[in-house]
């Protein structure tokens, strides 16, 4: 009976990955060159490995995103959370009020939205 409980067990940690990236090869740098990889890194959004790979295989790293684009999903992330807020404030405190506080946050977005169009 042990082996048929044994067998049911699922093994734990991480899947199997169908590419096994199992060489190593080591670079040296000097700390500024180290300094400066890991921002460029950072800059793209990667961790420093896969910035290297990336680099040595295609000789260039796509950026994840922009600074500009980071800035305007942080900002619509917050309208979002606000208009959930407006949501709950309608359900407990009537719709006039929640209609009151989401004048304040149009006008907002509006001014965001101008803002971009510049």
């Amino acid at each position: 009976m042990e082996s048929e409980a044994e067998q049911m067990k699922h093994g734990g940690g991480r899947p199997k990955q169908a590419i096994k990236k199992d060489t190593v090869t080591g670079v040296r740098f000097s700390k500024v060159e180290h300094f400066v990889v890991k921002q460029k890194a950072a800059k793209a959004g990667l961790g420093i490995s896969v910035y290297i790979r990336q680099m040595a295989l295609n000789g260039q790293v796509v950026a994840r995103l922009t600074n500009e684009e980071r800035q305007l999903i942080r900002t619509a992330l917050g309208i979002a959370n606000n208009l959930n807020q407006l949501t709950i404030k309608a359900h407990k405190e009537g719709l006039l009020k929640a209609l009151l506080v989401f004048e304040t946050y149009r006008n907002q977005f509006d001014e965001l939205l101008q803002r971009f169009k510049k």
